[in-house]
This record gives C-alpha cells, structure tokens and sequence, in this order.
C-alpha cells in the first residue's frame, strides 16, 4: 500500500492507478509531514515537493529525509531549471533520496524499479563538472540548449544556420555540440560534435574557448548544462495535435521558458491566439528560412536573445520585433 502526499501536482497523480492507504493534500510543514508519517506503515511515499511548506529551503527536505524513510520516497518536483539542475538534484542524492521525477511515467517506473545510488552517482559528477561550465556562463560565454517540443521542429538545422551566421557575420568562436544522435556528421562541420549524455559535460568543458556552444537536446533531457534553453514548436495543425494527444499539460510546463515558435509561417494574429489559447507566451516567431541563403531573421533573433546587437533590436512591433518583452 502506498502514501500520496500531493499539492501542485494533485491532479497529475489523481491519474495513478495504485493502492493507496492514506493520502494527503495541501501545504504542511516538514515537521507535520514527518510526524504523520513516521510510525505508519506504508511501502512507497509518493512526495509532491511543492506540499513541503518553503521547500525550495533545502534544510525542509533534510527533515523530511531524516524523519522518514529516504528509500521509500519518490519526489514529484516541478519542471523548472533550478529542480531539475545537477546541482539541486545533487543534494537531494546527498539526503540519500534517489527516486525523483517530473512526470507520473517517471513515478509509475520507480514504482517498480526503484534507483539505487549507483544509477544516480553520474548526476553528482555531472555537479561537480558544472562548476566549471558556471564560471564560463559568468565569464561572459553562453551556452545555450535547443529542443525540439513538436516532431521534427527544426533545432539540429537552426542550431548549424545560428552557428554559421554568428561564424561568418559576427567573427564569434561557436561549437555546437548533439547529444545521443549523430546528424551534426552531415553538416562537415569540425566544431559540431557527437556525444552521449554522459560524455557532455566533459565535452562542454573541452570548448572552454568558445564564445558561444550550441547544444541540441533533441534526444536528452540535461538542460541543466545550458545556460538557456529554447523550446522549439512548429506550429502547423497537425504538429500542434500531436504534442497535445501527447501531453495536454506540455504548454503548462513550458510556462516561462523561452518558446520559439519553428518554421512558422503564422501571422500575428495567429501567434497572438496562439498565446491566448494556449495561455502562454512566445518568446519569438521564426519562418521558413533557407539554408543556401543569408537570413535577417536570425539577426534579430540572436539580437533578441542577447548575444549581437544590431539596429533591428529597437524594432517596436514590425514582423520580427512583436514579441519584445522584459
């Protein structure tokens, strides 16, 4: 028989189809959980992180480790960049809790395969090395990740077309880096590499010289490496329809993260109910672009991420400058 203690993502783990001898909902402090639970008898605590009261205070969850225990505690956390980060997940490796998700498949296999820490010990490394990749962010380089949310959305070709453009136009050292896939071998290209997720790190730390590194995450979920990443969407009906059969809830998790909107041929009204309906915002609307040719969008995309400056940045809401926002 199993516990569930839920807040946020209450309505995600309505939809296990488990045993359940008790089930808590709300905000409780760490100390109210811990007495609740520690002379109860259960055999798995599935944990929505966010009905710990401060949790984003770590010494909460040391609590909670320590009053209960840590091997039976599957953590349900947001889908954000600091929960997801190699260093937040490092710690709660420390606190001896290895079962942790942002999604019920991720809590329906731990059910039943339940990590040890020999399956986590990479995630530690992976902190270790992001020391290294934190003091390049702040020396000024940008690494920065794509990925694709629809089928095929474009990000292994926009990530050669940025990289040749920031190359050839701005004279910027740029490597750009593919994980778990080896389409960058077509493009000829020495300085776009193949790698698998373990091997990322390491490599990123390799290009230490470079200005900019370009990471297609198409096949990885190590966002945690980048500095940024772009979320790429092609909105034609049929993409659209896919990615929601997939997940209803994939717009709500892309929530404040930077969507771009990938061989888009949308006008702005469209994008505009794009973002109504969907109750989001797009970051920036890319067309169709042609990769024997030069492309001016690009410039005012990478103006609009930060990394050039060009007179198209003050752009006040022609084609390419509508979504500028703070």
């Amino acid at each position: 028989m199993n516990v569930i203690v839920a807040n946020e993502a209450k309505s995600m783990l309505s939809e296990l189809d488990i045993d359940i001898i008790k089930s808590v909902d709300g905000v409780h402090t760490a100390d109210e959980l811990v007495d609740m639970f520690k002379n109860f008898f259960y055999a798995r605590m599935i944990l929505d992180i966010t009905a710990i009261e401060n949790y984003n205070d770590i010494t909460n969850l040391q609590k909670i480790s320590m009053g209960l225990d840590a091997d039976k505690i599957i953590l349900v956390l947001p889908n954000n960049e600091i929960s997801t980060s190699s260093s937040y997940l490092s710690k709660i490796i420390s606190m001896g809790i290895y079962n942790f998700t942002t999604n019920l498949d991720g809590v329906k296999y731990f059910l039943e395969h339940p990590n040890t820490y020999k399956d986590v010990a990479h995630i530690q490394q992976l902190n270790d090395l992001s020391t290294t990749i934190n003091a390049k962010v702040v020396a000024g380089s940008r690494i920065i990740g794509i990925k694709n949310i629809t089928d095929h959305a474009g990000s292994t070709t926009l990530i050669y077309l940025l990289k040749k453009e920031l190359e050839q136009t701005y004279g910027m050292s740029v490597t750009a880096i593919e994980v778990n896939r080896h389409d960058f071998l077509y493009f000829n290209d020495r300085n776009m590499v193949s790698v698998n997720d373990q091997d990322l790190m390491t490599e990123v730390v390799k290009h230490k010289d470079a200005a900019i590194i370009l990471i297609d995450l198409n096949d990885s979920n190590n966002e945690g490496v980048c500095g940024d990443v772009l979320y790429l969407i092609e909105p034609s009906i049929i993409k659209l329809n896919k990615m929601m059969r997939r997940n209803r809830r994939v717009l709500e998790e892309l929530k404040g993260k930077k969507i771009i909107l990938n061989k888009s041929l949308l006008s702005n009204s469209d994008i505009m109910d794009f973002e109504y309906e969907g109750k989001t915002k797009v970051f920036y609307s890319i067309p169709p672009l042609n990769d024997r040719a030069k492309n001016p969008a690009l410039a005012t995309f990478l103006g609009k991420l930060g990394i050039v400056q060009n007179k198209d940045n003050k752009s006040d809401g022609k084609i390419f400058g509508l979504f500028k926002r703070n």
